[in-house]
């Protein structure tokens, strides 16, 4: 069972640069904590795709020998966590295939809601599937289309997707950028500038990534949207009606605080939620402490709003794997334990807030005030800095089935009593919109309200 929230992946892409494979290596470093099952990279020198991937961490599957394969002037990269298809490396990415036109390599972010019906059509004409994945569908699409140029195949296959989806697609001598029309995960747009002078661009899911290889923001690449990238520059193209529904649970967990996410500072958010958390929730408390490291920001603000001290009072193992035998709930309890240590010392005999950004299945909250407990905590308030989940996503986020949700099936003091804390708090959703602070809220928030956009 899913314990916690899981960003499907991030996707880059890379144009006329000197060194295009290191940008998407170092571009997959900085966006490391949106997937780590996989990693893959695939580069172009004109002539030929070159694709290499492999399960792991981005250090783990690249070196300078595996780099030094990679040559080209263009280059799309992908960090994987599946919420469709299997961990086997067939649904790494990016996807190759070899077609009528040449050769192409696809990587995605997001997921599409019509990819089984689509999938069994292709199946029935003959395709022949070698992954599990839902973007696997884009490239039977792209290689059935009828058109004769790969523009007008990729626009007459996007068409027929239902969903979420950012697609970067690499062919041997341009690349093409395409976002779904409700635009529900981020992409953003960069320039870089090469050692002769030169311009090239990045386009990525956050914008953590261009910090980190020297690249200018230019925008967010808009819903609906299609880039074409070639010798002759960049162009772009409306190929779908936009009708702007951005997830807004990028801003609450999934994205880096020092990243622009939908044009807006996640890390400015994250504070307005703890300020308005504060004020909708007052309490009298000796310290405010983060669950770390998505609670940080928040708690931030509610100590700024409400004036009770913030401590770092739980200090989070960042050496901590992902993967973790859990035969008993001994063992269950241990790893939170190696994940997360309080100090004592700060929190014997207080009366303490703690503020994290989301509640799923409980589990995890229940065990946080256990071991504050066992600190000498007196009271236990625990502030969360979004609405109650109460429906799972179907747009690219891995989230556990409604029956899962804590949310769903109990009400507040009931999960408190389960937690075990002293009092719960959510932040409404109407909280949230002003957190956010824009006049035309139009967020998909479909895991608070169960209003699904597709």
């Amino acid at each position: 069972m899913k314990t916690e929230w899981n960003e499907e992946c991030a996707v880059v892409g890379v144009y006329n640069a000197q060194n295009a494979a290191s940008i998407a290596y170092y571009s997959l470093f900085a966006m490391q904590h949106r997937g780590q099952e996989a990693s893959g990279i695939a580069t172009s020198n004109g002539e030929k795709i070159i694709t290499i991937k492999k399960n792991g961490l981005v250090t783990e599957v690249f070196c300078d020998e595996t780099l030094n394969k990679l040559k080209g002037f263009s280059a799309v990269g992908h960090n994987r966590y599946s919420t469709a298809g299997n961990d086997s490396i067939a649904d790494a990415q990016p996807l190759f295939a070899r077609y009528d036109l040449g050769e192409i390599a696809i990587v995605h972010n997001g997921n599409l809601t019509n990819a089984r019906q689509i999938r069994d059509e292709l199946i029935k004409e003959g395709a022949i599937f070698q992954s599990y994945m839902d973007t696997e569908n884009l490239i039977h699409l792209i290689a059935r289309a009828k058109q004769e140029n790969l523009i007008d195949r990729i626009k007459e296959a996007v068409l027929r997707l239902k969903g979420a989806f950012c697609f970067v697609i690499l062919s041997r001598k341009k690349m093409f950028v395409i976002r779904d029309r409700y635009g529900f995960r981020p992409l953003s747009l960069g320039e870089i500038v090469n050692s002769d002078g030169s311009k090239g661009y990045v386009v990525a899911s956050e914008t953590c990534a261009f910090d980190l290889v020297g690249a200018k923001y230019l925008r967010d690449v808009e819903p609906g949207e299609m880039l074409i990238f070639s010798k002759n520059g960049m162009e772009s193209q409306s190929i779908m009606l936009p009708n702007p529904h951005p997830c807004v649970f990028e801003y609450i967990y999934f994205a880096r605080p020092d990243s622009r996410v939908f044009g807006r500072l996640v890390y400015d958010i994250r504070k307005n939620m703890g300020e308005e958390l504060a004020r909708e929730n007052p309490v009298e408390a000796d310290l405010v402490i983060p669950v770390p490291d998505s609670g940080v920001a928040a708690a931030l603000g509610y100590s700024r709003q409400s004036g009770i001290p913030f401590e770092l009072g739980i200090i989070r193992n960042h050496y901590v794997g992902r993967t973790f035998i859990e035969p008993t709930q001994q063992i269950r309890e241990l790893k939170v334990k190696l994940k997360l240590n309080p100090i004592r010392e700060l929190i014997e005999n207080k009366r303490v807030v703690v503020i994290d950004d989301s509640v799923v299945r409980g589990t995890t909250s229940r065990q946080i005030v256990k071991i504050l407990r066992d600190c000498g905590a007196k009271e236990i308030h625990m502030k969360i800095s979004s609405p109650p989940t109460i429906s799972p996503c179907y747009y690219g986020v891995d989230t556990p089935s409604r029956e899962d949700l804590i949310s769903a099936k109990m009400s507040h003091q009931e999960v408190c009593q389960f937690i075990g804390a002293d009092s719960l708090s959510f932040l409404s959703v109407e909280g949230l919109k002003r957190s956010i602070g824009v006049e035309n809220y139009q967020y998909c928030q479909a895991c608070f309200d169960g209003k699904y956009i597709v």
